[in-house]
């Protein structure tokens, strides 16, 4: 297979301190969509107060067994962050999760996120979607959205280990898969309880 060498974040963003570790975006490693109705206004949904704000206890409900923990911190250079700690398909996940986008309706979250392999640890880009739109004047839908690359220290764990890239991507995909469908509605009803709290 032929790959071209992708620009790193940094180069792409004009962002520093982020990773000096190409990611190779022409490489899917996982693509995962899924759906769920929260039954409340779109208008009393705040997906960024939400997500910012959402105790570590909540966020392992949302997935039992697979979320392990969850906190918030900020860059250095002030911009929101959400830690991740959790398995997917077997792999222990630190996902350093980096607000790009957080509004009310929409926060685009970007992490180079550090997953344990057989071989031992190594760096994949995660990119986390959360959007939600109106149904009708009383419910709304919640996307919950994932997308991975692998890195170039990626790529060269795996050949270490004499593990191809098609066989881990369809590994890690089916998992990805599994663990979105099990989550997605439970942080919509989650969702759905904070948006009918609000005052």
């Amino acid at each position: 297979m032929r790959r071209r060498k992708a620009k790193s974040t940094n180069e792409r963003t004009g962002r520093v301190n982020m990773t000096t570790t190409d990611i190779l975006t022409d490489m899917v490693l996982v693509e995962s969509k899924k759906t769920a109705t929260i039954h409340a206004p779109v208008e009393r949904v705040d997906i960024a107060d939400w997500l910012l704000h959402l105790p570590d206890a909540e966020y392992q409900r949302c997935a039992p067994p697979d979320h392990i923990a969850a906190g918030t911190t900020s860059t250095d250079d002030g911009r929101p962050m959400s830690i991740n700690v959790e398995v997917i398909g077997g792999s222990l996940m630190v996902q350093h999760y980096v607000a790009e986008v957080h509004e009310p309706h929409h926060c685009r979250m970007v992490s180079l996120s550090d997953v344990q392999t057989p071989a031992g640890w190594t760096k994949i880009q995660v990119i986390w979607d959360l959007s939600v739109t109106a149904l009708d004047s009383a419910s709304c839908r919640y996307t919950n959205e994932v997308l991975s690359y692998p890195t170039a220290a990626f790529l060269e764990t795996l050949e270490v280990a004499g593990i191809s890239f098609e066989d881990t991507a369809a590994d890690r995909q089916a998992a990805s898969d599994d663990h979105n469908r099990r989550e997605t509605p439970l942080y919509a009803q989650s969702l759905e309880r904070k948006a009918l709290a609000r005052n």
